[in-house]
């Protein structure tokens, strides 16, 4: 009984969306459209630092800056499954009134964060050299690469504890203040770009460093938030701790993802290493079509996280036809946006490449990749959305093994098995389409033939 008030009273906090009640789709546009427009004021952090560095600091310190994203994901993609884990369990927990339960696992996946971020911080640092190294990075561009990097991993824990806050205030329906504070962050970020690199006349440092303070302001005012009296599920800082039974849990939930953003982004390193093996221009050409392509990916995330949260609340409160509902709306709609985005950036590829940098050989170069792989969005929405209607569902083990066997394992033998036959950079870039394509077949026979629905219940 106690639960349930509780609950009730939870309901009725700003911004904390209760989704087992109301329309599911209106609830779900909702949600996703401050996600949206969150993640595009998220993707102009590194937008800004290429487009300011391409502009001011030449081809070198932007092939530098645009090759970065690769290994960024792969070093951060774990603690993002793990905060992805903490999210499902937070909104199962809040779909079925468990306050406590709710509470417990807003601490854990804090304190998880901070441990994490500090670690990820000392071994970014250390290790950046090697790992350019072993990507193959270009000799021209690896002292501003080194330069970068160092300094981007400076600020790793902000950029964990912002994934967290956000995955906590998200899972409780609250997908608004994510995007005040990104707006806030991001127009910082761009301020202290232009005054470092355009005013002071700093080199690549400045643009991490830039990046680094903006996303450090994110997080105090997510902290600020998650810590003000009066919220039902106020975090307190003498709580913030490792609950055994708790972690447990989030790791079960987490675990996989993060594994399947690891693999992932383990794949997109070792294509990123032979797009480096064709010299600068191919570094910052394929390093632009990535900053666009994060763009063209939004619709997909917006709504594979309003995905997960509505599914993970509907099963907690045992409403399985709402979750079926809502599940369908967001592959549609994902798919949807997705594809239309992908025909603007085919028709329009030499014009947004040629924002970054007006190099022929750079703008040729993406042209060719976007003319690849833009019309096959579709199959990368409809991947991305099943893997986000098992997540809510706890089945994240499901597509963990579809992306370790398509994404990373069929991938990376397809560009060993072309790079050895003809060495053609094209080549690479159908790396992409045909996993996704592959992909999208295992997920649709998942989908239609599996019990999801039940995910929480069978563990």
């Amino acid at each position: 009984m106690q639960a349930s008030q509780n609950h009730t009273q939870t309901k009725k906090t700003s911004h904390i969306k209760d989704m087992t009640a109301g329309n599911p789709y209106s609830l779900m546009l909702g949600f996703a459209l401050p996600v949206f427009f969150s993640q595009v004021f998220q993707q102009l952090y590194n937008t800004a630092d290429a487009w300011i560095v391409g502009k001011f600091l030449g081809t070198n310190a932007l092939a530098a800056v645009t090759s970065s994203g690769t290994l960024i994901f792969l070093m951060i993609s774990f603690f993002m499954g793990i905060a992805m884990g903490g999210g499902v369990v937070i909104s199962r927990y809040f779909g079925a009134g468990d306050q406590e339960q709710v509470s417990r696992a807003i601490h854990t996946v804090l304190a998880f964060g901070i441990v994490s971020g500090l670690i990820l911080t000392v071994v970014g640092v250390i290790c950046t050299p090697i790992f350019l190294v072993w990507m193959q990075t270009d000799p021209e561009v690896m002292p501003e690469a080194v330069e970068y990097f160092r300094y981007y991993f400076l600020g790793a824990l902000a950029m964990v504890m912002y994934n967290i806050c956000r995955s906590v205030m998200n899972a409780l329906g609250d997908s608004r203040r994510p995007l005040y504070y990104l707006i806030f962050s991001s127009v910082l970020n761009v301020v202290l770009d232009l005054l470092f690199i355009a005013v002071f006349h700093q080199g690549v440092w400045a643009a991490a460093t830039a990046t680094v303070i903006s996303q450090a302001a994110s997080v105090v005012l997510c902290m600020a938030h998650l810590l003000r009296k009066g919220n039902i599920f106020t975090v307190e800082w003498k709580k913030i701790r490792f609950h055994k039974a708790m972690l447990s849990e989030i790791i079960r939930y987490g675990f996989p993802s993060g594994v399947q953003n690891s693999v992932i982004g383990f794949a997109n390193v070792i294509v990123q290493s032979q797009i480096n093996s064709f010299g600068k221009l191919a570094m910052a050409a394929y390093g632009t079509h990535a900053k666009i392509e994060g763009f063209a990916f939004l619709p997909i995330t917006s709504f594979n996280m309003a995905s997960t949260t509505f599914i993970s609340q509907n099963l907690g409160a045992k409403q399985y036809d709402r979750a079926k509902k809502g599940a369908r709306f967001s592959i549609y709609a994902a798919v949807l946006l997705a594809e239309a985005t992908g025909v603007f950036y085919y028709i329009f590829a030499g014009q947004m490449v040629g924002l970054f940098d007006q190099t022929p050989g750079v703008i040729a170069l993406g042209i060719k990749q976007a003319h690849t792989v833009a019309l096959f969005y579709f199959l990368l929405a409809f991947s991305h959305s099943i893997a986000a209607v098992c997540r809510g569902a706890g089945k994240a083990f499901v597509p963990m093994c579809i992306m370790l066997s398509v994404w990373c394992v069929v991938r990376i033998a397809y560009i060993m098995l072309v790079m050895n036959i003809t060495g053609e950079i094209g080549h690479i870039y159908w790396a992409y389409p045909i996993t996704w394509g592959i992909s999208s077949v295992i997920y649709l026979i998942y989908y239609l033939k599996s019990d999801w629905v039940h995910g929480f219940e069978k563990k």
